[in-house]
């Protein structure tokens, strides 16, 4: 059989291990790019490494999360970072410029590279047929200092795309499919490939689309062959000369997928899984109502797709369009990584020439790079847009992690973006639907879910757009590396804390139970974003507002429990269920916990992210081997597992964690590599990246 795409670039980029599907392997990283939410963490932790400078091709630092700037600590963050990128031999993308996923399209990716980035969006990058991985900072970091990134060799899930989108269905219907079948859990270790004649008619953004949106399976990443279409965008760019044909083998082989899903909970994913995948086979349902199921490879028929969204609370909620028709929108919002890009926009703009607004609907649109909105602006779609009613955001991050334009409380607001976890929003009663530009747009002039394939029935036609032969192309907001870094001094405001180094894991674990949570607890419920994110570089402070959604009123917050026992000598424990840690990549969710004392986290499952950030500050990843002992674990209990160092130094595969409050004892594996074993028992990544390093070079780990 012949190789997937996936497999080709890991084999290039391969310096440790065997491209063994569930074998741990490092590979060489092209390019990384960091943010500001992330990136002064990231970029302190690489100056803590002693490494003077980048040693990897490229590295791209981005301002596009925290532009409201309310106090000065936004604003410090980034006369930090634009000093000390170049500082380092890093770019620097000024604010203002763009969100980092849209601009690093435009003006950086490149078929058959390694992209590694401290968001776990990276994988946009993935529509060029990039290779392109979201992680923690101090993974970037360790990769921006020449280090290897690790990670465990995927099973492939084949995605075999046919025919033709029909008009006002939209690329991001294809990955609201997707996640219809595969669910935002149970993909870890894997990367999701598209193939297939269907490929051919979805230009480079309408493939980023999928690619981004693919973040909320839990997946590695997820990629596009590079091709006809491919060569058309970069030489729209100007950087044609980046172009190379990237491809699966005709006959490349692509992995048998097993999953284990409930089959009450999950029946309407089982059912997508026999609708619309090949050689599937389920099992006989558990004692506890768990089936096996697999199967060989997606196949989507494009042409059959209809208009979908995700309802509120998880990306997978997936619903038809026509489910919800009738349904009152007050708020419609068009923008975010997902869908801010030229054709986006331009067809929201079209459908909305010569209309207004519904009067029920405030309507914001956020051009993702000032490319687009430059190029908006001299085409007069940025002027039908205003005329339309619209309020134009900035070219950011924006409401897609908080920064305003929160929803009043049950009222329904549409987004064409990525994520709808409760309270994302700012909102902790919101009801956010995700959608596409073409149903956002139809909503924001009828003032309800309107499926847009109906505006054809009332007369309109759908929007033909013109892809420009040649992008507007201004590189004058990227500041580059310069041969007088020595002459650059750091700028280093009182907010830009260095981050705090972790501790080896106790001899014995013994401490409380400081929180109980249940099912797809997001980083976003671990740290919050919105108001906290000014925060990200000042460690103590943002540590407050740890679990914030959890806190309980007139009882002590999270934080304050968790310093109340780190005062008497104990150690914090967190339980939670199934895929804990979905979501973005921030590492502050691993250190703002660490900092408070947490030790352990113990999970049913948790996601690929999440736990390579708990391991790298030196908090031990925990499973329950029976997942039935959640139920009988409360929040306060004292627990202790004896020998938890030595267990993780030895290899050992389990421990016996006692429940000292209740009497009772129950297993719990270890899901360590040798790498994350040795880098815990060094006191985390950084301690073990400073005991490796060798001339100023980050070494192999």
């Amino acid at each position: 059989m012949g190789k997937s795409l996936t497999y080709k670039i890991l084999e290039q980029h391969l310096v440790e291990g065997n491209l063994v599907p569930g074998e741990e392997v490092g590979i060489r990283i092209d390019q990384t790019l960091t943010q500001d939410a992330t990136g002064t963490t990231a970029f302190l932790l690489f100056e803590s490494m002693g490494v003077p400078k980048v040693r990897n091709e490229l590295a791209v630092s981005y301002v596009d999360h925290n532009m409201s700037m309310f106090g000065p600590e936004n604003h410090t963050d980034h006369l930090y970072l634009q000093t000390v990128a170049p500082k380092v031999g890093a770019y620097h993308s000024r604010p203002g410029n763009g969100i980092c996923h849209q601009v690093h399209l435009e003006r950086f990716a490149a078929p058959g590279k390694t992209l590694l980035g401290s968001d776990s969006h990276t994988p946009t990058a993935g529509g060029a047929g990039m290779l392109a991985i979201g992680a923690g900072g101090l993974d970037v970091a360790v990769a921006m200092g020449g280090g290897p990134f690790y990670l465990t060799a995927p099973k492939v899930i084949g995605v075999e795309l046919k025919g033709k989108l029909q008009p006002w269905v939209a690329p991001k219907d294809i990955i609201f499919r997707v996640l219809s079948i595969l669910t935002t859990k149970g993909n870890v270790g894997c990367i999701v490939e598209y193939f297939g004649q269907g490929v051919k008619s979805l230009a480079v953004p309408d493939r980023s689309t999928v690619t981004n949106m693919g973040a909320e399976l839990g997946v590695t990443t997820s990629i596009f062959p590079a091709d006809a279409m491919t060569k058309k965008y970069l030489k729209a760019q100007g950087r044609q000369q980046q172009y190379k044909p990237m491809a699966a083998d005709r006959n490349a082989e692509y992995h048998r997928i097993i999953k284990k899903m409930h089959v009450q909970k999950d029946a309407a994913s089982i059912e997508n899984i026999r609708k619309y995948c090949v050689g599937v086979e389920v099992g006989e349902a558990d004692k506890d109502g768990y089936a096996t199921v697999s199967f060989d490879r997606i196949v989507i028929d494009l042409g059959a797709l209809e208009p979908l969204v995700a309802a509120p609370g998880s990306p997978d909620n997936i619903e038809t369009v026509r489910q919800n028709s009738g349904k009152k929108v007050h708020q419609v919002i068009v923008g975010s990584c997902t869908n801010s890009s030229f054709h986006d926009l331009m067809v929201v703009a079209k459908v909305l020439e010569g209309k207004t607004v519904h009067p029920n609907v405030e309507f914001s649109v956020a051009p993702g790079s000032r490319q687009v909105f430059n190029m908006l602006a001299r085409n007069g779609a940025l002027a039908s847009l205003i005329a339309a009613g619209a309020k134009i955001l900035e070219s950011a991050c924006g409401p897609c992690i908080g920064q305003g334009q929160s929803p009043a409380e049950g009222v329904v607001s549409v987004r064409s973006f990525n994520r709808n976890f409760t309270g994302r929003s700012g909102t902790l009663d919101d009801k956010v639907y995700l959608a596409s530009p073409e149903t956002c747009a139809a909503a924001a002039i009828t003032g309800e879910f309107c499926d847009p394939r109906d505006l054809s029935a009332k007369g309109m036609a759908y929007p033909k757009v013109t892809w420009p032969a040649r992008f507007i192309v201004d590189d004058s907001l990227i500041i580059k590396p310069t041969e007088e870094a020595a002459r650059i001094e750091v700028f280093r405001g009182p907010t830009i804390v260095t981050p705090p180094a972790a501790d080896v894991p106790p001899t014995d674990l013994a401490g409380p139970v400081l929180i109980k949570v249940g099912d797809k607890v997001t980083t976003d419920d671990i740290m919050p974003a919105g108001s906290f994110l000014k925060h990200r570089s000042n460690v103590p402070e943002y540590a407050k507002a740890v679990f914030f959604r959890f806190n309980r009123k007139d009882q002590p917050t999270f934080a304050q429990r968790a310093l109340a026992a780190k005062q008497a000598g104990k150690h914090g424990v967190v339980v939670a269920a199934e895929s804990y840690g979905q979501g973005s990549s921030r590492e502050h969710a691993a250190l703002c916990p660490m900092y408070l004392g947490v030790k352990a986290v113990i999970a049913k499952s948790m996601e690929r992210i999440h736990k390579a950030n708990l391991v790298n500050f030196a908090i031990v990843p925990l499973l329950f081997v029976h997942p039935a002992d959640y139920e009988k674990i409360e929040e306060g209990d004292e627990l202790a597992v004896l020998g938890l160092l030595k267990a993780v130094e030895s290899g050992e595969a389990n421990v016996q964690v006692q429940n000292c409050t209740r009497g009772t004892m129950f297993t719990c594996s270890l899901p360590l590599t040798t790498r994350e074993r040795k880098i815990l028992a060094a006191g985390g990544k950084l301690n073990h990246t400073r005991l490796t390093g060798a001339n100023g070079r980050v070494a192999g780990m």
